[in-house]
Order: C-alpha cells, then structure tokens, then sequence
C-alpha cells in the first residue's frame, strides 16, 4: 500500500497559491466569452417559449375547427328537421297540430341562425390566432438566426482557447493533488463567494490583498512562520505570505516612494 506523503503547511499554501493562479487564467480566458454562453442560453429558452406558444395556439385553432364542425352539423340537422316537419304540415289534422309544427320549423330556423353566428365568431377568432402565429412565427425564424449566429460565434471564441484552457486544467489537477482534499473544498467554496474568484490573497502592507482590511501584527506574523494556515477575518479568504506569492514588499515600497516625494513636495510649497 503506498504511503501518502506528507506536506507542510508552507507547501500546502505554495500549492494552493498555485492553484489559484491557474484558476485566475482560465478565469481570465473565459472572460473572452463575456456574455455569449448567457445570451445562447436565454435565446434558446425563448425558442422553447416561442414553440410551446406556437403549439399551444395550433391546438386552440384545431379546437375552434372542431366547434366549427359541431355547429355545421347542427345546422345540418336542423334543415332536416325543418324539412321533416314542413312535410307533416301537408297532414295536420286540427290548427293545435299545425301551430306546434310552425313552432318547431320556427325553433329550428333559430337554431341555425345561432350556430350559423357561432361560425362566423369562430371564423374570426381562427384568422386572429392564424394572425398571431404567423408574427410568433416570424419572431421564431429571427430568434433562430440570432442563436445561430451567436453559437458560431461562441464555438469560435472556444475553439481559439480551449487548447490553452486544457493545458492549464492539466497544470491544475496536478497541482492539486499536493492540497488536503478539505483544503481544495474550502478554496472552491470561498471562491464562490467573492467577486472576483481570489480565494487566496497574499498579505500586502499588513494588510489583506483580497478585501485590504489591516492584519494585527500577531496574525501577520503567524502567516509568515507558515505554523498553521489562516483565514481573513473580514473576507473569509486564505492569507499568504507577499514572498510566497512572488510578491516582494521591497518592490511596493519602491513604487510607494515616488507618490511620496511628491506628497513631500507639495506639502513644502504650500508651507513656502
């Protein structure tokens, strides 16, 4: 059974240091893609919309043509009646017979003209659906042509990187191995709850480089023995030594005194 080695604190931070930086370039890389995979996914939930639409307005027209039908038919039966009685009018025998004869051929003669109104409704209502599926339609044939033209697009944009994007994954997964699996989980975590994806900030001019709140001179020195690994107080992220992370506060310093000879500066022209 193979041993697992064991790493040191110092290690653990150089490596996880280095998972952040391989994990800020493929930030950065899928940066290029700005909104694009955003924008493919709304337009192909708003086809889905458009063609649910579609469909559900094609069975609301097939319903219409089918109460169009049922109308006809009775309209169908009621000429029927109405011939049926109109022959027995020949061979009535008192005027109570022929009264309630007239009143049947007349009952009949109403229906048809409701079902004959209910028709026109009808019609009128299928041209204004057959109206509206043609303009969704429209919508629908402009929709696609946007998500086609935006999935070319995005298919290029990943074509140009995802060489370099899976070079680094390679670089990553290596590097992770030498991170505690609770270590990795807890980076993945926190770097779901910043803004920016730095889960691990190096301390600069004792203070956080993540969130830039000031570190109590203790806390700061527990970071540089490399004795334990220590979290930000204020942003939750892992704090890092500035040499660990290649970052040498001599470099700062020297950028800082530029700003201030000038602050000097202007302040012995106002006292003159």
């Amino acid at each position: 059974m193979a041993v697992q080695k064991s790493f040191s604190v110092e290690d653990k931070l150089k490596a996880l240091f280095n998972v952040q930086a391989l994990d800020s370039k493929l930030d950065k890389l899928r940066a290029v893609r700005g909104e694009l995979p955003m924008e493919v996914s709304d337009l192909e939930d708003e086809l889905a919309g458009l063609q649910t639409r579609i469909a559900n307005m094609s069975i609301e027209i097939e319903e219409l043509n089918e109460k169009i039908k049922t109308n006809t038919e009775k309209i169908k039966d009621s000429n029927a009646f109405i011939k049926k009685y109109t022959d027995q009018l020949n061979n009535v025998k008192n005027n109570r017979e022929f009264d309630a004869l007239n009143k049947e051929i007349e009952l009949q003669g109403l229906e048809i003209l409701a079902a004959e109104k209910r028709i026109n409704d009808t019609n009128r209502l299928i041209v204004e659906k057959n109206d509206l599926v043609d303009g969704v339609k429209n919508g629908l044939e402009t929709r696609i042509i946007d998500l086609e033209h935006k999935k070319s697009e995005l298919t290029d944009i990943v074509a140009e990187t995802e060489k370099e994007e899976a070079l680094i994954l390679v670089d990553r997964n290596e590097v992770e191995k030498h991170v505690e699996e609770k270590l990795i989980k807890a980076y993945n975590r926190i770097r779901l709850n910043v803004k920016n994806g730095i889960a691990v900030a190096p301390i600069l001019r004792s203070s956080c480089g993540g969130c830039f709140a000031k570190m109590p001179p203790q806390l700061e020195a527990d970071i540089k023995s490399y004795k334990k690994i220590v979290i930000c107080e204020h942003c939750g992220r892992v704090l890092i030594d500035a040499k660990l992370a290649g970052i040498e506060e001599e470099i700062i310093e020297e950028e800082e005194k530029p700003k201030a000879r000038r602050r000097l500066g202007a302040k012995k022209e106002g006292e003159e």
